[in-house]
C-alpha cells in the first residue's frame, strides 16, 4: 500500500486554472472543475487548491469556486489563499474543506498559526512556505506570491512556525516552479531536518523518477506537484493526468 502522498496542486486565478512558471507567466490551463472530476475518475487521494491572487491583490478567498470544488472533490481538500482571519477559515471549513494553506499572512502575524490551531487543531493547519535563492545564493523566505523578500533563512522560519502549531508544512521552490526538472532537494532535507511535523514538497516535478527522489533523498512526507498532473510532458499540451497507482508502489512506500 502507498503510503507517501503524492496530490496535485491546482493554481486558480479568477476562477481559471493556471499554471506559473517560477511565479509568473500564468498560462491558462481550463475549468478547474473539470480537472477536479478527472482527478476524481483516477482517484487521486488528495488535492490542494491555491488562489495565487487573492493576496497579492487583497481580495477575499473566492468563497463560491472553493465551494464548487469542495461540493465536486471527492478526496481531502487543501485550500490557500487570501485567508487573514479565523472566521474566513471557519467559512471554509464549514464549506467542507479538510486543510486550510496560510502563507503571507503568516509573516504579518505568526501567533496566528496559534490562534488557528487552538481553534480549529493543528491537523487542519497547514503553513506554505516559498523559498528562493537571492543574488548571492543564499535561501530566503518569499511573500505575496513570491514578490516580497522577507529575508528570513526557511529553516528557521519553518522551526518557528512548527513551534506555533503547524500541522503540516508545504515548502515550495520558487526558481523551480513550472521548470519540470526536478525538486530542489538540497532546500527541501534542510527543512525536514529541522521539523518533525509532515513536510509537503512543491515546485519542480517533472516525473514520478522526480517524485521518488525527494522522498528518498530528502525524506519528505508529500510530494505535490502542478505541471507533472496538467501537461502531457514538457513543452507539451494540457493533459489533466496522475499516475497509475501501480506505478507509483513500484517507486514509492
Amino acid at each position: 500500500m502507498l503510503k507517501t502522498r503524492i496530490m496535485p496542486c491546482l493554481l486558480v486565478d479568477e476562477g481559471r486554472l493556471v499554471k506559473t512558471v517560477r511565479f509568473k507567466k500564468p498560462n491558462y490551463i481550463g475549468d478547474p472543475i473539470n480537472a477536479i472530476k478527472i482527478y476524481n475518475e483516477k482517484e487521486v487521494d488528495e488535492l490542494i487548491l491555491l488562489d495565487i491572487t487573492a493576496t497579492k491583490e487583497s481580495h477575499q478567498p473566492p468563497f463560491e469556486l472553493i465551494e464548487e470544488v469542495a461540493s465536486e472533490c471527492f478526496m481531502p481538500l487543501a485550500y490557500g489563499g487570501g485567508i487573514k482571519s479565523l472566521d474566513d477559515m471557519k467559512k471554509i471549513y464549514n464549506i467542507g474543506v479538510e486543510k486550510i494553506i496560510i502563507n503571507s499572512y503568516v509573516s504579518e502575524n505568526p501567533n496566528f498559526i496559534r490562534e488557528a490551531a487552538d481553534v480549529f487543531g493543528s491537523q487542519s493547519v497547514v503553513v506554505s512556505i516559498d523559498v528562493k535563492k537571492n543574488l548571492f545564493g543564499k535561501y530566503t523566505v518569499r511573500t505575496h506570491g513570491g514578490t516580497k523578500d522577507t529575508k528570513a533563512d526557511p529553516v528557521v522560519y519553518a522551526s518557528r512556525v512548527q513551534e506555533l502549531g503547524a500541522g503540516e508544512i508545504v515548502v515550495n521552490a520558487i526558481d523551480c516552479d513550472g521548470m519540470m526538472n526536478g525538486y530542489d532537494i538540497e532546500l527541501m532535507k534542510r527543512i525536514t531536518s529541522a521539523v518533525t511535523v509532515p513536510v509537503i514538497a512543491l515546485g519542480g516535478a517533472g516525473s514520478v523518477e522526480d517524485i521518488e527522489a525527494v522522498v528518498t533523498d530528502a525524506g519528505v512526507s508529500a510530494a505535490a506537484a502542478g505541471s507533472l498532473f496538467v501537461y502531457q510532458g514538457k513543452d507539451l499540451g494540457v493533459l489533466i493526468n496522475f499516475p497509475r497507482r501501480e506505478e507509483l508502489e513500484e517507486r514509492l512506500i
